[in-house]
C-alpha cells in the first residue's frame, strides 16, 4: 500500500510540473506574440528587406558655346525573376514556348554565347527558381531597344520575369578636350577629379531609394516602393570648344615635333578673367600625349624669365628705377657670393632697364633687385604678395590647385644670393595660371581678375545661378608704372633685339608678352652640364593696344628636344593659336579662301550628305555616279569630284568594313556600329587600320587606326 502510494504522488508531481511548464511555454508565447511581436517581425524583415540608394541621373557640363563636354549615358542590367507567377502558371508553359526563340535572340545580340549554351542556362536557372539570375551587365541603350522587342521579354515584367536595372555611365564626347580640366567621375566621388569633383554636390543631384529583397543570396527590388531620386543640375563652364581644339591641337604639334615632356596652354579672357581654353598634354611610356595631369593649375615650377615681370613693376612702383634708366650688364656675366648668373647672350654693357628687359638679361635684374631689396627683401616680398603669387588662384577646381612657394627671410633655405635669383625667376615655385592672373592684370589696366572656369549652373535647361567676374586687386600697380610696364612687353615682340621678335613680330594684330627659358633639373640630378634640361615660355596678351585675350604657354622639354628657348617653342604655339583666334572672333576681314584648280588628285571617304554640303559650299562640281546607300568615295582631280560607291563599307554581318579616307567621326561611327573597340593614334584622316577591309571579326574585337 505504502508503495502504492509513492508511485502515486510521484505521478501527480510530473504531471503537475508538465502543467506548469506548459501553462509557462504558453504564457511565454503569448508574450513573445502580443507584447514582443512587433519587435521580431520587425527584425525578421530587417533581414531580409532593405533599402538600397538609387543614385540620380548626374547632370552635364557644357561649354560656354553650347557643346556638351561631359555626360551620363544609360546602360542596363539585365535580370530574370524564375519565380515569378506569369513565368511559372500552367507549368511553365508560358517559358517553355518561348525559350529556344528566346535564347536565339539573345545569342544573335550579344554574340558571346550559342543559342544552345543561353537555352541550357535559362533552364537550369528556371528549374532552381532562381529568383534574380543575371542575365547581363552594362548593355547599352541600343541594346536594350532591341531586347525589349524580343519574345517573352516583351509580355512585360509579371508575365516574363524580366527585370531591367538601369544606371548611368559617364563619358565625354569629345574625349581628349580639356579632359584634365572637365575631369572624371568615378563611383567613390572622393576619388574625382576636376570639375567633376568640385562641383560633385550640383551633378549628383540626390539620392533615391528602393526596397530590395534578400533572396536565394543577393537582393531584388520590391515593386512599387521606390523613392525616386532629384536629377543633378548642370553646369555650363566658359570654356569655347573651338578656342580648346585649337589650343590643344597648337600644343600637341609643337610636343610631338619636339619630343617634348609636358606642357600647357591657358588662354584667359581679359576682362572677366574667364578660362576660355586649357590644355594639358603629358608624354605617356609609350610616346603618345595624354591629358595626364592639370599642368597649368596643379604644378608650380621654376619659372624663368617670365617672372621678371613682377620684378620690373616692383622696381618701377618703388620708383627705383624708369624703363629708361641705365644699367650695366657687364658683358652677361656676373658673380653673387660665388655663384654665377650668365645672360643667354652674352656681350651687352651699358643698357637701359627697357634694352635690359626685351633682351631678357638674367644680370641686369639680378644686379637691381640686389641693389635696391637685398637689404630689405620684405619690400620686394610685399609686392610679391600684392599680385597674389603666394596665394591660391581661386580657380574652381580647388584640389587640384597647386601651392606656390615665395620664400621669405625666415625661411631656413634664404641666402645672399635669393634676391638675384628670385629675380629673374629662380628660388620660387609658381604655377602657370599665377602668372597668367598677373599679366591679365597688366592687359586689363591693372585690376587682376579672378580665374574662373564655370559660368552657369541649369536646371532642365534654365539657369538657376550665374557666376559673375570677381576683382581680386582694384590696382596692382599705378598707371605710371603700368604704362611703363606695357612699354616694355611691347618691346619684346616689336624691337628688332627682342626675344620674341623672330617668332611673333609678323603678325596682322600687335602682341606684347615675355619669353622664358628656365633651366631645371633632369630627375632631381642637379643642373649640372648633361642633367639640366629646359622649360620653354611664353606669356602675353593681344590685341596689344586693346586686350581680348591673355595667354600663357609652358612646355617642359626633355634633353632629347631640339628646340629649347621660350621664343622658339612655346611663342610659336601662342601665335598659331592667337592668329586662329583673332582670325575667327576678332579681325574685321575674313580671310581669302584660294580655291583655285588643284592639279593634284585628291581622295576622301565619308557620308554623301556631308560631302555634298562641303561641295556646295566651296562651290565645287561633282558627279555622283552611286544610287543607293549613305557612303562615298570621293576622287576630285582639277577641282571637280566624283563620287562612287565605296567597297567593303555597308557589308553586313562581322566584315570588318574599309574606313581608310574617312575622317574620325565618320570611322567612329561605322565600327563602333559594327561592333569593333576602337584605338586611335595621330590626327585627321585615316590612312591604315588593323583589320583588312573584307576580313571577318569577333564582336568587342580591337581595331587600331593611324590617322595622317
Amino acid at each position: 500500500m505504502e508503495i502504492k502510494k509513492d508511485i502515486l504522488w510521484r505521478v501527480y508531481v510530473c504531471f503537475l510540473g508538465i502543467v506548469l511548464l506548459g501553462v509557462f511555454v504558453l504564457g511565454r508565447a503569448i508574450y513573445i506574440q502580443q507584447v514582443q511581436g512587433s519587435f521580431w517581425k520587425g527584425m525578421g524583415e530587417s533581414l531580409h528587406l532593405k533599402y538600397l540608394p538609387i543614385d540620380a541621373e548626374r547632370g552635364s557640363i557644357y561649354s560656354e558655346d553650347g557643346n556638351m563636354l561631359s555626360t551620363s549615358v544609360p546602360i542596363f542590367d539585365v535580370y530574370i525573376d524564375f519565380a515569378a507567377d506569369g513565368l511559372r502558371e500552367k507549368q511553365g508553359k508560358r517559358f517553355k514556348d518561348n525559350l529556344d526563340s528566346l535564347s536565339l535572340s539573345l545569342a544573335n545580340l550579344f554574340q558571346d554565347k550559342t543559342m544552345g549554351e543561353y537555352r541550357k542556362n535559362l533552364q537550369e536557372a528556371y528549374r532552381d527558381k532562381n529568383r534574380y539570375y543575371s542575365l547581363k551587365k552594362k548593355i547599352s541603350f541600343e541594346e536594350f531597344r532591341q531586347l525589349r522587342n524580343f519574345p517573352l521579354v516583351r509580355l512585360g515584367r509579371n508575365k516574363s520575369g524580366f527585370i531591367i536595372d538601369p544606371r548611368d555611365k559617364r563619358i565625354n564626347p569629345y574625349v581628349l578636350l580639356a579632359n584634365r580640366t572637365i575631369g572624371l567621375s568615378r563611383l567613390d566621388s572622393t576619388k574625382n577629379v576636376g570639375l567633376e569633383l568640385t562641383y560633385d554636390s550640383l551633378l549628383k543631384g540626390t539620392t533615391g531609394q528602393r526596397l530590395m529583397r534578400y533572396s536565394a543570396g543577393t537582393y531584388m527590388p520590391v515593386e512599387g516602393s521606390e523613392l525616386d531620386p532629384v536629377n543633378g543640375k548642370d553646369i555650363v563652364t566658359t570654356l569655347d570648344t573651338y578656342m580648346q581644339d585649337v589650343a590643344e591641337n597648337a600644343l600637341m604639334k609643337m610636343m610631338v615635333g619636339n619630343n617634348s615632356l609636358h606642357g600647357t596652354a591657358i588662354l584667359m579672357e581679359t576682362a572677366t578673367g574667364k578660362i576660355k581654353a586649357i590644355a594639358n598634354l603629358g608624354k605617356q611610356p609609350d610616346g603618345t600625349y595624354l591629358e595626364d595631369l592639370n599642368y597649368g593649375i596643379g604644378k608650380a615650377t621654376e619659372p624663368g624669365s617670365v617672372f621678371k615681370l613682377a620684378t620690373l613693376m616692383s622696381l618701377i612702383e618703388d620708383k627705383y628705377i624708369t624703363m629708361n634708366s641705365i644699367v650695366d650688364c657687364e658683358g652677361g656675366s656676373i658673380s653673387f657670393s660665388g655663384l654665377r648668373i650668365k645672360d643667354s647672350h652674352l656681350g651687352a654693357g651699358n643698357i637701359t632697364v627697357k634694352d635690359a628687359f626685351l633682351r631678357s638679361s638674367n644680370v641686369a635684374f639680378a644686379k637691381l633687385a640686389n641693389q635696391y631689396y637685398g637689404a630689405q627683401p620684405m619690400k620686394f616680398i610685399d609686392h610679391l604678395h600684392k599680385y597674389r603669387l603666394d596665394t591660391l588662384t581661386g580657380v574652381d577646381i580647388v584640389a587640384a590647385s597647386a601651392k606656390t612657394t615665395i620664400k621669405k627671410p625666415t625661411n631656413r633655405s634664404w641666402s645672399k644670393t635669393t634676391i638675384p635669383y628670385m629675380a629673374h625667376g629662380y628660388e620660387e615655385l609658381v604655377t602657370p595660371l599665377h602668372l597668367l592672373t598677373l599679366y591679365n592684370a597688366v592687359a586689363n589696366n591693372g585690376r587682376m581678375m579672378r580665374p574662373y572656369l564655370v559660368s552657369a549652373v541649369r536646371d532642365y535647361g534654365i539657369d538657376i545661378k550665374k557666376i559673375q567676374p570677381q576683382v581680386l586687386v582694384e590696382k596692382i600697380c599705378s598707371d605710371e608704372t603700368l604704362f611703363q610696364v606695357k612699354e616694355c612687353l611691347r618691346a619684346v615682340v616689336d624691337s628688332l633685339h627682342g626675344t620674341g621678335h623672330k617668332i611673333l613680330f609678323d603678325s596682322a594684330y600687335a602682341i606684347a608678352g615675355k619669353t622664358g627659358t628656365a633651366v631645371t633639373a633632369l630627375n632631381n640630378k642637379g643642373y649640372n652640364k648633361g642633367n639640366k634640361i629646359y622649360q620653354a615660355s611664353f606669356m602675353g596678351y593681344f590685341p596689344a593696344d586693346n586686350p581680348k585675350y591673355t595667354m600663357a604657354v609652358v612646355i617642359q622639354n626633355s634633353n632629347e628636344s631640339k628646340l629649347i628657348y621660350g621664343a622658339d617653342v612655346s611663342g610659336t604655339v601662342f601665335k598659331e593659336i592667337s592668329d586662329r583666334i583673332y582670325g575667327r572672333y576678332l579681325s574685321n576681314s575674313n580671310f581669302a579662301v584660294n580655291t583655285t584648280a588643284d592639279t593634284s588628285m585628291s581622295n576622301a571617304l565619308g557620308k554623301e550628305t556631308d560631302l555634298r554640303a562641303i561641295f556646295s559650299y566651296m562651290n565645287i562640281t561633282y558627279k555622283d555616279s552611286a544610287t543607293t546607300g549613305v557612303w562615298r568615295l570621293m576622287e576630285m582631280s582639277n577641282n571637280v569630284a566624283s563620287l562612287n560607291s565605296p567597297s567593303n563599307t555597308t557589308q553586313p554581318g562581322f566584315v570588318t568594313p574599309n574606313v581608310i579616307g574617312m575622317g574620325l567621326k565618320d570611322a567612329v561611327y561605322l565600327l563602333e556600329n559594327k561592333g569593333l573597340k576602337i584605338a586611335v593614334s595621330g590626327r585627321g584622316k585615316v590612312i591604315n587600320q588593323s583589320l583588312l577591309a573584307g576580313t571577318n571579326f569577333n564582336k568587342g574585337e580591337k581595331i587600331s587606326l593611324l590617322l595622317n
